[in-house]
């Protein structure tokens, strides 16, 4: 894909065709069947890499401890997981809106935040990707983990995240990436396409989901043709950073 290209998820499911207008509502479905084992099927298909990925993409943020009035955005962030490691990490002067547009994850992120005793410091907002009900500017920092890929127009989604950021305010997107290790992206698929299925189904016992996630990781851009995305959604000093082989990808932007 080259700059001039816009990648069009709209019309694709995994490696299926969808329909216009389709993709988002057989997405919604997807998560919602895996909405109580999201978290657990996470260690178990990344060994756990996962948890260092999303504590990288924290770090990054670079909030200070004890800074004041910070609003941070994790846009698909439903279980919270996100949003908890960036409350840990600024404390109390940290707020952060979780927005998904699952109903499903979202009953699952606020279980989470009221064991956590966190029910003033977020707010679980359901609303979609392409178009965020908040005003412009006013986040500090916008971030999406593994979920971007699952948005129909990726594109939209992208300057709708810099709309709601400030001026001088950061965008991390974190997601799934192209193998560049020579024999280790045979090695990942195969246990991409013939592991992650099979547990799925004996975890959470639903199998086809998994499948669509593996194959809509294989149709999402590699790292620098989504550096160009976020480039032509008018983000500037966006840098791209290979995790793990290249397994993962962290993707930083500013609005300036």
């Amino acid at each position: 894909m080259t700059s001039s290209e816009t990648f069009d998820n709209t019309a694709h499911f995994g490696f299926a065709e969808a329909a216009p207008g389709e993709k988002q509502g057989l997405v919604d479905d997807v998560f919602h069947k895996v909405a109580s084992r999201y978290d657990l099927m996470n260690d178990l298909m990344s060994g756990g890499l996962h948890r260092a990925w999303k504590s990288a993409m924290v770090t990054a943020l670079g909030v200070p401890k004890g800074a004041r009035g910070f609003r941070l955005l994790d846009v698909a962030g439903g279980t919270g997981d996100i949003s908890f490691r960036a409350l840990d990490r600024g404390g109390e002067g940290v707020k952060v809106v979780a927005l998904d547009i699952n109903g499903a994850m979202l009953d699952v992120g606020r279980a989470r935040a009221a064991e956590r005793k966190l029910g003033d410091r977020i707010e679980f907002v359901q609303g979609n990707a392409e178009d965020l009900p908040f005003p412009d500017r006013s986040f500090d920092a916008v971030t999406i983990a593994f979920g971007i890929r699952n948005v129909p127009r990726v594109d939209v989604a992208l300057r709708e995240m810099r709309r709601v950021l400030k001026i001088g305010g950061r965008a991390l997107v974190l997601e799934f990436s192209k193998v560049d290790v020579p024999g280790f992206d045979k090695v990942y698929d195969a246990f991409s396409f013939n592991v992650i299925p099979r547990l799925g189904q004996m975890v959470a016992g639903d199998a086809e989901s998994y499948r669509y996630l593996v194959e809509s990781i294989r149709r999402f851009p590699d790292a620098a043709a989504f550096a160009d995305m976020m480039r032509e959604a008018g983000f500037e000093q966006v840098e791209a950073t290979p995790m793990t082989g290249g397994i993962a990808c962290l993707h930083s932007g500013f609005r300036i």
